[in-house]
C-alpha cells in the first residue's frame, strides 16, 4: 500500500436521502466484534495516572478522592457504566454516534484549519494548465476506478497488526456533504440511492460545473473524454467579477447555517447548491501556489532559515488546507464536501476532506489506489459520441448573501493570516533506527515531541495522540494520552548534565515502552478518552447533572490538547496538515520513511507562546541528539 493508515475523522451521524437499507447500502463488510465498554476502575486509574506529571501533588489528591467517590461500588460511576453497558448491548457501535455529534457535528468552528485535515502529496512533474488538465483527468478516472471497486465488492478486507479492520465506512466516502445548520449540522449521503449521482462537480476561478462522468448507457468515461471535457470548462471559466460562492463554506458553523437558509430559499441558489452537494466528489483546479516573502519563513527565536524547499513544500500544504485566501484559491472549495481533489498549475495536488464524514484509513486507501493507477496508461480509447457541454452553475445573489459572502472573506483571511505553518523533512534518519534498536519508531517520535516541547515552553503539556478503532464494527479513532509519568522522568534528566548517558538512554527506552503500551492498550479498545466522555454523554442523556469529575479543574487542564499530533505512514513523500486544537498549541503530524521522516507543524500567530518553526527547529535538533543517545559512537 502506498499510504497504510492515516489521521483519522469521524462517521456515523449522517442522514441518507436513499431509503435502502442499512445493510442494503453496505455491500460488503469485514467480520470484526463490536467495541468494547473498557472496565469502570481500569479507566479511573489509567486516568489518574495520566494526570501524574501535570498536576502538583496537592491538586492531584484532590482530584483522586474525587474519581474515588465517583467509582465507589453502587455510585454514580458505576450507574453510568451499567447505562454504556446496555448501550453496548443494543448499539452496532456504542460510542460511534455520540463521538461524531460531539466532536463535529455539534462544533461551529470553521471546518478549514480547526477540522477538515489535507493531504498534500509530492509535487508532479509539469507545470502550465494543459498538464494540468491531463493530469486531472488522469485523477477523476482513477477515483471512478477505485468506486467501480468499492462498489462491486472487489476491495479486499484490510488488516491492521493482523486484525481485520471494519469496512463500513467506503460507501460513505462518495455523494456525501455536510449540510450546515444553526445550532447543529448534519451529514447527507446520495451514494446508494436508487439513481444514484453520475456527476462530479468541478470548480475553477471560483466557478463550479456539473460534470457527468458516466455516458448514457452506464459507463464510466475515459480519461480522453474527461481531458475534453475538462477544456470545455476551462473555455467557460475564464476570471470574472462573479462572487467566490465557496467562500461561505469557510464560515463559522452557526453563521453559515443561516446564511445556508437564505440562500437556499431562491429555486436557482438551492439547485446549484444540490448538485455540489449530492456530487460523487469535488475536483478544484488551482492556480499556482502563490509566492510569499521568505523572511515569513525564518525561526522567529532562532534565526536559522529553512531550506528553501520547506518553504515551497509549506506554502503547498497550507493551500491545500484552506485555499491560500480570498485573492488565491480558497474560493475554488465547498469546505463541507466530503472529497475535494485539489490539482494546481503548477504540479501542486492534493486532497482535502471533511471529517465527519469521512475516515482517515479508507482515504488512504482510495490515495493509494490513485498513485497506482496514475503509473498506468489510458486503458481505453474515448468513443466517437458528441457529450453534452458541462453545465455551469449559477447563483441569484441579493443583498444578503452579498453581505454574508464580504463577512467570509474578511474572516477567511483572519483566520490564514493568523496560521503559521512549517513542513520540513527530517533526513538524520527515518524508522529504521528505533527499529534497530527493538523501540516503537511511532513511540519514539512522540517522545521526541514532548521533549522538544519541554525545551521550548520548560513545561510539559496535555498531548492527544489519535489511534485508529477500526478493528471493531463501526469504530473511527481513539486519543493515547501523553505524557507519561516515564516521559516526565525522562525530559527532566535529558538535560541535566549530572545524569549519565547510560541512565538517560535507560529512561528514554521506559519512556518509548509506555507510550508504546499505551498505544497497544487503545488498538484493543481499552483506551480512556472515549469512556471519559461516554460517562459524561450517558449523564447527560439520563437528565443527571454532569458529574463533578468532569467539572473539576484537572479535567479541563487534562484536556486543552496544546499538542494534537498524527502518525501518516506512507510509502511516498506525502505530508498531512490540520489545525491546533487550542488557540496556545499545535498540530503536529508526521510521515516516518526509512531513512528519513516528513514532519508539518502548525501553530496560531495569535499566540505569542508558540511558534512552529521554533518548535521544528528544536524538534530537529533533539531528533539527532536522540540519535547520538542511541549510536555514541555513529
Amino acid at each position: 500500500m502506498i499510504l497504510r493508515r492515516i489521521h483519522a475523522g469521524a462517521c456515523s451521524g449522517w442522514r441518507s436521502r436513499s431509503r435502502v437499507s442499512w445493510k442494503q447500502r453496505l455491500p460488503f463488510s469485514s467480520s470484526v466484534p463490536s467495541q468494547p465498554v473498557p472496565p469502570l476502575a481500569q479507566t479511573l486509574q489509567e486516568y489518574l495516572r495520566a494526570l501524574e506529571p501535570l498536576l502538583p501533588a496537592e491538586e492531584l489528591d484532590h482530584t483522586r478522592r474525587m474519581v474515588q467517590e465517583f467509582g465507589r461500588p453502587g455510585g454514580l460511576g458505576a450507574r453510568l457504566q451499567q447505562g454504556l453497558e446496555k448501550r453496548a448491548r443494543h448499539a452496532r457501535n456504542w460510542i460511534t454516534p455520540w463521538w461524531v455529534q460531539w466532536a463535529y457535528l455539534e462544533g461551529r468552528q470553521p471546518l478549514p484549519v480547526h477540522s477538515s485535515p489535507a493531504i498534500s502529496l509530492p509535487r508532479r512533474d509539469y507545470n502550465g494548465w494543459r498538464n494540468q488538465l491531463v493530469f486531472a483527468a488522469k485523477l477523476i478516472a482513477a477515483v471512478l476506478d477505485f468506486k467501480a471497486k468499492m462498489s462491486s465488492g472487489q476491495l479486499p478486507v484490510e488488516y491492521m497488526r493482523g486484525r481485520p479492520l471494519c469496512m463500513e465506512l467506503y460507501p460513505l466516502l462518495f455523494s456525501s456533504c455536510r449540510i450546515p445548520g444553526p445550532k447543529h449540522d448534519s451529514i447527507a449521503h446520495y451514494g446508494r440511492a436508487r439513481r444514484s449521482p453520475t456527476h462530479i462537480t468541478v470548480v475553477r476561478n471560483y466557478q463550479f460545473f456539473q460534470l457527468e462522468v458516466y455516458n448514457s448507457d452506464g459507463s464510466r468515461m475515459t480519461e480522453s473524454q474527461i481531458h475534453g471535457q475538462l477544456l470545455r470548462i476551462r473555455a467557460q471559466s475564464w476570471k470574472t467579477d462573479k462572487e467566490p460562492m465557496g467562500i461561505l463554506t469557510s464560515e463559522h458553523r452557526h453563521t453559515w447555517g443561516q446564511a445556508y437558509e437564505r440562500l437556499m430559499r431562491d429555486k436557482l441558489n438551492k439547485e446549484s447548491v444540490q448538485l455540489i452537494e449530492t456530487g460523487i466528489f469535488s475536483l478544484c483546479l488551482d492556480s499556482p501556489v502563490m509566492r510569499i516573502s521568505d523572511e515569513k519563513f525564518v525561526c522567529v527565536s532562532v534565526q536559522r532559515p529553512l531550506p528553501l524547499t520547506d518553504r515551497y513544500a509549506s506554502r503547498k500544504a497550507a493551500q491545500i488546507l484552506h485555499g491560500g485566501g480570498t485573492f488565491s484559491n480558497s474560493g475554488n472549495r465547498w469546505f463541507d464536501k466530503t472529497l475535494q481533489f485539489v490539482v494546481g498549475e503548477d504540479g501542486s495536488w492534493g486532497l482535502l476532506y471533511e471529517q465527519a464524514t469521512a475516515e482517515g484509513p479508507p482515504i488512504a486507501t482510495l490515495l493509494d489506489h490513485i498513485l497506482d493507477y496514475c503509473e498506468k496508461p489510458d486503458p481505453k480509447r474515448a468513443p466517437l459520441v458528441p457529450l453534452p457541454t458541462p453545465k455551469k452553475l449559477y447563483f441569484h445573489i441579493d443583498r444578503e448573501i452579498k453581505r454574508d459572502i464580504e463577512h467570509a472573506k474578511q474572516n477567511l483571511d483572519i483566520l490564514i493570516n493568523d496560521l503559521d505553518v512549517n513542513v520540513f523533512n527530517f533526513k538524520g534518519f527515518g524508522k529504521e533506527l528505533p527499529k534497530r534498536h527493538e523501540l516503537s519508531p511511532h513511540s519514539f517520535i512522540q517522545v521526541a515531541l514532548e521533549l522538544a516541547y519541554y525545551r521550548v515552553h520548560n513545561e510539559l503539556c496535555p498531548s492527544c495522540d489519535i489511534v485508529s478503532q477500526r478493528m471493531f464494527r463501526g469504530g473511527r479513532t481513539e486519543y493515547v494520552r501523553s505524557p507519561t509519568s516515564r516521559t516526565f522522568q525522562f525530559v527532566l534528566a535529558f538535560d541535566d548534565p549530572s545524569v549519565g548517558r547510560e541512565a538517560k538512554l535507560q529512561l528514554f527506552r521506559e519512556a518509548v515502552d509506555a507510550h508504546a503500551a499505551l498505544t497497544d492498550r487503545a488498538f484493543k479498545g481499552h483506551g480512556i478518552e472515549r469512556h471519559l466522555l461516554g460517562l459524561k454523554l450517558q449523564a447527560i442523556e439520563d437528565g443527571l447533572s454532569i458529574p463533578k469529575v468532569f467539572m473539576d479543574t484537572a479535567y479541563g487542564l487534562a484536556t486543552h490538547w496544546k499538542l494534537r499530533t498524527g502518525q501518516v505512514p506512507a510509502n511516498t513523500d506525502s505530508v498531512m496538515c490540520f489545525g491546533p486544537l487550542v488557540p496556545d498549541g499545535y498540530a503536529v503530524c508526521y510521515n516516518p520513511q526509512a531513512d528519513h521522516v516528513h514532519f508539518s507543524i502548525i501553530a496560531f500567530n495569535c499566540c505569542e507562546e508558540t511558534h512552529a518553526e521554533t518548535l521544528a527547529v528544536t524538534l530537529r535538533d533533539t531528533l539527532c541528539q536522540l540519535q547520538q543517545l542511541l549510536q555514541p559512537t555513529a
